[in-house]
């Protein structure tokens, strides 16, 4: 079994030690220019074009992390650079949902108990006391109800906040109101005290954190964007806090990363930044995964974390 790899920042030595102690049969190389040789499988983040332009034989195309997004708008722009018939496989978790409710829960507290503007007051010298936000009115909204969404929801209704979701088709979630489809976005978004965004990145989301979409939260609202930085409008989030409809930020991703150093977010205090570290792939679990579907492909069994390319994820 032939296995190639290309990750442009990821050594690939571990890979194939890793690979070829779960796999013992497979041979895994990293890809260089020029190398057309056959392969039964590729791992692949953000892969050139010409890794894969006129490749066949592939059994099965891994993304080497949970959102697709940057390889489908490579094929949408070379539609012919992958045969139709190659199952594109995401990673639906390796250790991602987990780091990513202790990320979005650390946020959600932090607004929650009113941490940041203590903060801000510390930087005046101000002593002060705020009064404490009452749990059942700050309601949170998860936009995005895929692996990593339902287990932020799920454990934010565990806490005892109020949560939705909000995604393309109903979803059945303990605790958790579900909303669907764009027909039921307005109702999703009223009286919401904190938004969750884990949507995927497609061109039907680019652009869904606007100034429209601001204006059908509640008056000081929190913004969470754990996604992808597409989805933002960022001169309409700058906006929306200037007055105040939107009180603070989190954002662990920017249209731009990493993020120049004259950008606006640096210098505005109710932004949070982090460099996008909400949920990062884990090696070791990232090859069982894949290890496991590459057993199921070769013994006829439909493989998990299949991509919808018609979606988009």
């Amino acid at each position: 079994m032939e296995i190639v790899f290309y990750h442009p920042s990821e050594p690939v030595e571990p890979w194939i030690a890793g690979m070829h102690k779960r796999l013992p049969g497979a041979h895994l190389r990293a890809w260089l220019p020029g190398d057309s040789l056959p392969a039964d499988y590729a791992l692949v983040w953000h892969p050139p074009v010409e890794m894969l332009a006129g490749r066949r034989g592939l059994k099965g195309l891994f993304a080497l992390g949970a959102g697709v997004d940057a390889l489908m708008q490579t094929l949408r722009l070379h539609p012919r650079m992958l045969a139709e018939n190659v199952p594109l496989l995401r990673l639906e978790d390796t250790g991602m949902a987990e780091q990513m409710v202790e990320y979005v829960l650390a946020a959600v507290l932090r607004y929650y108990r009113r941490l940041d503007e203590y903060y801000l007051y510390q930087r005046q010298g101000s002593w002060r006391e705020l009064a404490l936000n009452d749990k059942r009115g700050f309601i949170i909204g998860v936009a995005g109800a895929g692996v990593l969404g339902q287990k932020v929801a799920c454990t934010l209704a565990g806490r005892g906040f109020p949560v939705r979701c909000w995604s393309l088709s109903r979803k059945s979630i303990p605790q958790v109101a579900s909303f669907a489809g764009d027909e039921q976005l307005p109702d999703f978004l009223s009286g919401l005290q904190v938004l969750v965004n884990l949507l995927p990145n497609t061109p039907r989301t680019e652009g869904i954190l606007d100034g429209e979409l601001f204006a059908r939260l509640n008056r000081g609202a929190f913004v969470i964007n754990v996604a992808r930085g597409a989805h933002l409008v960022e001169a309409d989030l700058l906006a929306a806090l200037a007055r105040g409809q939107i009180a603070a930020a989190t954002l662990d991703v920017c249209r731009e990363e990493p993020l120049p150093p004259g950008h606006p977010f640096w210098r505005t205090p109710r932004i949070t930044l982090t460099p996008h570290i909400a949920a990062v792939t884990i090696p070791s679990l990232a090859m069982d995964s894949i290890a496991e579907n590459i057993r199921r492909i070769e013994a006829g069994v439909p493989p998990l974390g299949l991509v919808d390319r018609a979606q988009g994820y």
